[in-house]
């Protein structure tokens, strides 16, 4: 039975799974269902309530399963349903429930919806998006996120269709209720099996305008962005399948969103998800805002999107997931930290400043052992069609190719799907064959049974996080508090919930530093009555101030 802490999302953890790249128990080179299974003894010593599993769905594997080709049957690539009813019961019986990711703003072209629409059919052609072109161009100027042109045209048809992403991942026309009753039922077959938990994937999406027109000032994104009926359209979700009223969490990716949207769509009273993502904060080291442009991470903006976002959705009663990885980013502490000298005290650090904020938590695979960038070389190594579009863009552009590569070292999603490290052995213990994706040299020294082994390690200062989530109500209930604003090198917060007091002081910089009694706002007698909750290496405390060591970390909190 599913423990009576997971009906609390504000104090549950949620940790996500990329398949493909956990663990292979079939030596076909792929992570698969059983391989989930296998580790969940693991997941539940971490301590984590909810396992968020990437697309598992039937699919050609154009975009890693986000481009699905049957809602319903799982890809035998990652094993029988038999796999999965057996995954859902044992995750059951150690207290965990299982969270699907559900791609609801397009299919695959190879979903028979599609199929059928270009025999012809005007009924599924209903269910994309078809339009006429304008004198050999494309209906509008629209870039897709993959780069290139949003619309793909079908010489049988004569018309063109709207891909957001992928050319292979055609968007759903959610204008039709055809379209939206075929989602939930889905949502509903779903739920009889068990499923605990729905993360949405670009639902912030699917609301296209009635008129589509040229974008003169961007690529698109500022038409269907969070658009006219999107609220409506997830009220009508949810009411449906009874997601809100009952213990399930959802949770939606929320792609270029607004503080204000996020409130209507996380704030109970509105009744259409319980939490969002958004990802403003991953975006501080773009330079211009271009992805594929590098700058030093912008730590100031950094601290400054963190605390509106944090100060504004607890203002509006809304209710953020809080993440530094997923499938879509690169590794955290190679991002954001030092991922060789200072990389256990950095991945501690990080993420004690994300488990202290008002919100979920999620942890991605591998984040739990420091896990780092794979750190590829050359364009042959890498598998994401992103990236592989992006290195042909980049150079088509006059950048030099080995220019184009560091750019991908540092930005390729790969960076995060390279193969969990579960050992020093062959393939880090990953698969006995040749993985899908190459292995990360490092995996000798970083790996779970390394970390099980040290009880200073990183993954035993996460399991603390976890649970100090579960016993104080201030990190799961506390208000947001913004301090230390300009100061330029460490990132602090204060939280305030039933006369307990939660600060947390955490350094982004491989310099000490020291933070006296006065710049939080406290006098020397205030600051003894706080005792450590957790704290990462080197933090010394005396009545006067904390100094924090080179990317130091430390929770300190006054109880009544």
């Amino acid at each position: 039975m599913l423990e009576e802490n997971m009906k609390d999302f504000k104090k549950s953890c949620v940790y996500q799974i990329y398949p493909k790249s956990f663990r292979d128990t079939t030596g076909n080179g792929v992570g698969d269902l059983n391989g989930v299974t296998e580790k969940l003894d693991y997941l539940k010593k971490l301590g984590v309530d909810y396992l968020w599993l990437t697309p598992f769905f039937v699919s050609p594997q154009n975009d890693n399963g986000y481009d699905i080709a049957d809602y319903y049957h799982i890809d035998p690539l990652f094993g029988t349903m038999e796999d999965l009813d057996r995954l859902i019961k044992e995750a059951a019986d150690r207290g965990m429930g299982l969270m699907f990711d559900m791609v609801f703003n397009h299919t695959s072209t190879h979903h028979q919806w599609f199929a059928r629409a270009l025999k012809g059919e005007k009924e599924y052609q209903d269910y994309y998006i078809f339009r006429k072109g304008k004198k050999g161009v494309p209906p509008t100027n629209w870039q897709s996120k993959f780069g290139g042109s949003a619309w793909e045209y079908v010489e049988e048809l004569g018309q063109y269709y709207l891909h957001l992403f992928d050319r292979t991942q055609a968007d759903l026309n959610w204008e039709n209720p055809r379209v939206r009753e075929e989602i939930r039922r889905v949502l509903l077959y779903w739920k009889k099996k068990g499923i605990r938990g729905f993360r949405f994937d670009v639902i912030n999406l699917i609301s296209k305008p009635a008129y589509f027109e040229d974008d003169d000032e961007g690529d698109g994104r500022r038409f269907y962005t969070d658009g006219p009926r999107v609220h409506e359209y997830l009220k009508e979700m949810v009411k449906e399948t009874g997601l809100y009223e009952d213990d399930i969490i959802t949770v939606g990716e929320m792609s270029s969103t607004t503080i204000h949207h996020c409130i209507q769509y996380t704030n109970p009273q509105e009744r259409q998800l319980k939490m969002c993502f958004n990802f403003h904060h991953l975006k501080v080291d773009y330079k211009n805002g271009d992805k594929w442009s590098l700058m030093p991470c912008d730590f100031m903006g950094l601290k400054k999107i963190f605390h509106t976002w944090q100060s504004g959705m607890a203002e509006g009663g809304g209710w953020n997931a809080v993440f530094w990885c997923n499938h879509d980013q690169p590794r955290a502490v190679s991002r954001f930290g030092d991922d060789t000298k200072y990389r256990k005290q950095s991945a501690k650090m990080l993420a004690t400043a994300i488990h202290g904020m008002r919100g979920t938590p999620y942890i991605y695979q591998g984040e739990e052992l420091g896990m780092t960038n794979a750190g590829f070389t050359s364009a042959s190594q890498y598998r994401d069609v992103e990236s592989l579009h992006y290195f042909d863009i980049l150079k088509e552009s006059g950048i030099d190719e080995a220019e184009v590569c560091e750019i991908l070292r540092q930005r390729s999603r790969d960076n995060s799907r390279t193969p969990m490290q579960w050992s020093d052995g062959v393939n880090a213990g990953f698969t006995s064959a040749v993985p899908w994706i190459e292995v990360n040299r490092n995996h000798t020294t970083i790996n779970a049974e390394e970390c099980l082994e040290d009880c200073d390690s990183i993954f035993y200062y996460y399991q603390k996080l976890i649970r100090l989530r579960k016993e104080y109500d201030v990190i799961s209930e506390g208000g947001y508090e913004p301090i230390l604003e300009d100061h330029e090198a460490v990132f602090a917060y204060k939280r305030i919930y039933g006369g307990e007091t939660l600060i947390v002081l955490t350094n982004f910089t491989d310099t000490c530093q020291f933070i006296e009694a006065a710049d939080i706002k406290l006098s020397e007698e205030e600051l003894t009555e706080y005792k450590t909750l957790i704290a990462n290496d080197g933090l010394l405390r005396s009545a006067a101030g904390i100094r924090l060591a080179p990317y130091g970390a430390v929770m300190l909190i006054r109880e009544p």
